[in-house]
């Protein structure tokens, strides 16, 4: 029988769904090349959002007009914060995010008495990751090393979702990194639920994991996807900014740049203590690129709200912005609130941010030129050029190389253009 998976949300996501893929083929299924010839559907859902919810949907009754008797299975976010919803959603199978390595035996059992069947199993007391199928084709890893979260923002709903905090060994992060380079990967990307708190619950930290990982050889680049700021304190930035094959990126969630927003949303800073991280990060790190993520019209949020939100932005300087809307999430302390901003108002919010966003990665492009860096090369996009990415995430084309995927090429960057930068070989 063959399946297919569908993955929506984040990186951790993504990962899960290699593990999900490789559980399925080590019980003998078949990924299809075709969707339309799946005898599977397998939905690997988000919950960030009540429109994340809704895509899952979609996608369910999507599989189901294309092929009424296929297998679908419904697992991730989604069924694991809002089961009874989950259910009603027209899957065949509904599990949650532990045990998803369980889905093809699910299945068995569903093929067997065709029994509809809903399995939401707790959160274990640790994560020691999943098995992997490792391919040599690309040339960055994704690397799951934390689940869960502690924080409870206002308008969050993940604790729920993922649970706690729960930290993977070093001994296992350092085996699957080392399978990873094996296999030719040279960048390995770290990421987890809530990254910057790994370690919490085993009395050691974000800067322990990327030691150990740092160490494997073969790998030439490790990153960090997104982190939550007010846990970089010095001690944590000098140890990372120590190790050379880190990548000078760092995506800092702020979500507001107005201090009454973020004390509304609960988060654990206020905006001045970001921009202390910032200038810290940048002292140590001096090509560094700062990402950030800033929500639009939360519950509550004046006009003079934004604007503040808005100039604190421009002062730091973002390399990128991943701008958004706020949207009420059931279940959560926020979407108990009555001060709601209004669609209209938080679109022209979002046009304003979005068009700031457009000038600051514009100039952080301009600010590249003239730089030597290095570049990792992912892949040819036409027969003129390939393309790679700088060290703190700069997009790169490279015209006229010869240079392979995987290879590491040194390059001028000679021109920004729209959404990169353009570099002549060394």
């Amino acid at each position: 029988m063959q399946f297919t998976i569908k993955t929506f949300g984040c990186k951790v996501n993504q990962y899960e769904s290699i593990g999900i893929a490789t559980a399925m083929r080590k019980a003998g299924f078949e990924e299809a090349v075709d969707e339309k010839k799946a005898d599977i559907f397998i939905i690997n859902s988000c919950s960030v959002t009540g429109a994340s919810d809704k895509k899952a949907c979609h996608e369910i009754a999507r599989m189901r007009k294309l092929r009424d008797e296929a297998i679908i299975v419904l697992t991730g976010c989604f069924p694991q914060a809002f089961t009874k919803e989950a259910e009603n959603a027209g899957a065949d199978i509904v599990t949650g995010n532990t045990g998803k390595e369980k889905i093809p035996l699910l299945i068995s059992n569903y093929i067997k008495n065709r029994a509809k069947n809903t399995e939401i199993l707790p959160f274990p007391q640790i994560y020691e990751g999943i098995e992997l199928e490792r391919q040599g084709e690309k040339t960055r890893a994704f690397i799951k090393i934390e689940d869960g979260c502690n924080r409870f923002c206002s308008y969050c709903i993940i604790p729920y979702a993922r649970g706690r905090v729960r930290s993977r060994s070093l001994e296992s992060i350092v085996s699957e990194v080392s399978d990873c380079a094996y296999h030719g990967q040279k960048e390995i990307v770290l990421v987890g639920i809530n990254l910057s708190c790994y370690g919490q619950d085993t009395c050691r930290n974000l800067a322990d994991a990327v030691d150990a990982v740092c160490k494997v050889e073969g790998v030439e680049r490790v990153r960090l996807s997104s982190l939550e700021p007010e846990l970089l304190d010095d001690d944590m930035i000098l140890r990372l900014s120590a190790q050379k094959k880190l990548c000078p990126h760092f995506h800092l969630s702020l979500q507001s740049g107005c201090n009454a927003t973020l004390k509304r949303m609960n988060r654990h800073y206020t905006a001045e203590e970001y921009y202390g991280i910032v200038c810290r990060l940048r002292e140590k790190f001096p090509s560094a690129a700062i990402t950030t993520d800033i929500m639009v019209g939360f519950a509550g949020e004046t006009d003079g709200e934004f604007e503040e939100s808005l100039a604190f932005a421009k002062k730091v300087g973002f390399a990128k912005i991943h701008a958004f809307s706020y949207s009420i999430r059931e279940g959560t302390a926020a979407a108990k609130r009555t001060d709601h901003v209004s669609e209209q108002v938080k679109a022209e919010r979002y046009r304003r941010l979005s068009e700031l966003d457009a000038r600051l990665h514009s100039a952080f492009l301009s600010a590249q030129v003239g730089t030597v860096q290095e570049i990792l090369i992912e892949k040819r996009k036409s027969p003129d050029y390939m393309s790679g990415l700088t060290p703190n995430y700069t997009p790169v084309r490279i015209y006229g190389s010869t240079a392979k995927r995987h290879d590491t090429v040194k390059v001028k960057i000679t021109e920004a253009s729209d959404g990169y930068c353009i570099g002549e070989e060394i």
